[in-house]
Parts: C-alpha cells; sequence; structure tokens
C-alpha cells in the first residue's frame, strides 16, 4: 500500500527522525530527508540505499529557518517528483523553570517546535491540496496534553502543535489530507538523554523505533478512516 509512495521526514537524523526514515524504507518508500546535520543526512543515505534499494534524497537544513526550510523542500520535490507523505519530527527540548530559563532559549524551543512544523507544513502542503490526497504526521508529545514544572516552553510549543494539528485537521480534511498528531511519553533518544530525563532498561523504554511502528499503522489506515491523534505510552513494568 505505502510502496512508492514518497514521504519527507524532517529532524531525520537522529532519533525518531531516523528510525522513521528506516521504517518508510523498509515499506520501499521514496524518501526527502532533512536535517541540521548534512554528515548525518549523507551517512543515513547511504545505509538506506545500501539496506533497501530506495530512492533517498537529503537536503541540510533548520527547521526554524523559513527561508532554509522552503528551499530544502523545494529541492526535494523536484527530485522526489511529489510529495504523498510529510512527517513533522523535528523538535528541541531544554527544562528549566520558567524565570530560570533564557529568554532566547525560551524563543528557540518555539520556533524549532512550533514554528518549524508551521514552515514545513506551509511549503507542502499546496502539492497535496493540489492532488487532494496526503498524509501529515506531527510528532507531539504527551507534553502538549498536560504540563509540568520546568517544562512551560515545551509543553507552550507541544500544546501549540496539538492546536494547529487540530485546526488544520479540519481544514483539509475535504480535500483527502489526514493530518494526524502523535503522542509519545519519553522516547529513548539523545534529546531525552541531554534532558536529563529518566532513561530506563530497553525493556521498559521506549524505543525510538516503536513511534515509527506507530506512524506506519497509522498511513496504513485505508483513505475513508481519519486518526486526529494516537498517543503511545511505556508499558509500566511489573
Amino acid at each position: 500500500m505505502l510502496h512508492q509512495q514518497t514521504a519527507i521526514i524532517t529532524g531525520a537524523g537522529k532519533g525518531i527522525g531516523l528510525a522513521a526514515a528506516r521504517a518508510l524504507a523498509k515499506e520501499g518508500l521514496r524518501l526527502g530527508l532533512i536535517a541540521r546535520t548534512a554528515a548525518d543526512l549523507e551517512r543515513l543515505q547511504g545505509q538506506l540505499k545500501a539496506e533497501f534499494g530506495v530512492d533517498v534524497f537529503i537536503a541540510a537544513a533548520d527547521v526554524a529557518n523559513q527561508s532554509e526550510i522552503t528551499a530544502a523542500v523545494t529541492q526535494l520535490v523536484q527530485q522526489l517528483g511529489t510529495v504523498d507523505i510529510l512527517i513533522n519530527n523535528a523538535g528541541m527540548g531544554t527544562f528549566a523553570n520558567l524565570v530560570d530559563m533564557d529568554p532566547e532559549l525560551w524563543h528557540q524551543i518555539i520556533q524549532v517546535n512550533l514554528m518549524g512544523t508551521y514552515y514545513t507544513t506551509r511549503a507542502v502542503l499546496p502539492l497535496m491540496l493540489e492532488r487532494k490526497q496526503g498524509d501529515i504526521i506531527n510528532v507531539a508529545s504527551t507534553a502538549g496534553e498536560r504540563g509540568f514544572a520546568t517544562g512551560s516552553a515545551y509543553c507552550a510549543s507541544k500544546f501549540a502543535v496539538m492546536g494547529l494539528t487540530e485546526a488544520l485537521f479540519h481544514e483539509v480534511r475535504k480535500s483527502n489530507i489526514r493530518v494526524t498528531a502523535l503522542t509519545p511519553s519519553t522516547v529513548n533518544t539523545e534529546l531525552a538523554a541531554k534532558a536529563g530525563l529518566p532513561i530506563g532498561p530497553e525493556e521498559q523504554m521506549m524505543q525510538p523505533e516503536d513511534v515509527a511502528q506507530l506512524m506506519l499503522a497509522a498511513l496504513a489506515l485505508p483513505a475513508r478512516v481519519v486518526l486526529k491523534s494516537a498517543g503511545i505510552l511505556t508499558a509500566n513494568p511489573k
């Protein structure tokens, strides 16, 4: 069903984005990958081509920079021909009490998590509207459903992504475009480690590959089925 479709993934160099790229490549999709670090993208491009034999195109860009992300999407669309799936995964998180966090850092978190999702979607959406089909998956968080101490910037950004998803869902559903938010709890990624979040044993800790599998499940649903949001939690160890 997904074979030979095309997908753009942001934040593809590491963590959930990398796992998503591998999962979609295994299904035979043609990929356009975006991340800030060109070396990460080049390494992943070689691995995916060698292992799965799919077309993989890359573009280094900062999703928080509108001109960069627009240029990257334009380049990838020229190479892919079209875009069937957009996965807005790029994100950042730093945690501190509101009065202790530098305003510039607070602003950066909003820029990456919210504005990056907006900029990338704005660049891709006209193509989907023209064809009257497409899937957009926004990687939000349980932090977009409930707040926690030291998470003012991160929670604000993810609550905003949830609001953006909800509004866009209603805007484009008549054009046969599905917009879904994924809300994973803590995932064993570099972001979680740098933030000092508790990292448990692999059998007790959600892995990036788990989130990628949820993406595949959402994308594999029949076109008549619309999934607005999907949560994923690590089971409590017994």
